[in-house]
């Protein structure tokens, strides 16, 4: 499952490391993945500040204190409230950036009406970008793969 985030990572590693700046997550539907690849690298602790798999409502309130009123007008898995979970990652965890990660991962679609492979990534940093991922499977580890790959592509982008 690695072997497409491994490198992804590293290249987001040293562009950190270069620079001395930090990273947080807050991912869903990647179920981790993202972080795991980021600390699969050596010297992780030089730029990775911390993560959350933020899955639950509860989730949400307790590890990145987003309170109810701050959704006032945007529906999860969507790229406002991804850029809302990065902007919540990046103020609770410190860092430079973060990402912030929501989806459908799959078999089924999930209830505010998205299809299985449905996802939204948001970078939160000196500049921020988000994007709208489709894969069009149902396929739940295929797509927990992409929807890992896809953040780690975009936080690229981000750092230029």
């Amino acid at each position: 499952m690695f072997e497409e985030l491994l490198p992804l990572a590293q290249q987001v590693a040293e562009r950190l490391i270069a620079r001395k700046e930090t990273v947080g997550i807050a991912e869903s539907s990647a179920g981790g993945l993202i972080s795991a690849a980021l600390l699969s690298v050596g010297g992780a602790s030089a730029y990775f500040v911390g993560s959350g798999v933020v899955y639950t409502r509860g989730a949400r309130t307790s590890l990145l204190a987003i309170p109810e009123s701050a959704l006032e007008g945007i529906r999860p898995s969507t790229e406002p409230y991804a850029l809302l979970l990065a902007r919540s990652a990046r103020d609770r965890f410190g860092s430079t950036w973060a990402l912030g990660e929501t989806g459908a991962t799959g078999p089924t679609g999930n209830r505010y009406g998205d299809a299985p492979g449905h996802a939204c990534i948001g970078i939160a940093g000196p500049n921020e970008k988000s994007l709208t991922l489709e894969t069009g499977s149902a396929d739940r580890v295929d797509n927990m793969r992409a929807f890992a790959a896809g953040g780690l592509r975009l936080l690229l982008e981000a750092l230029g």
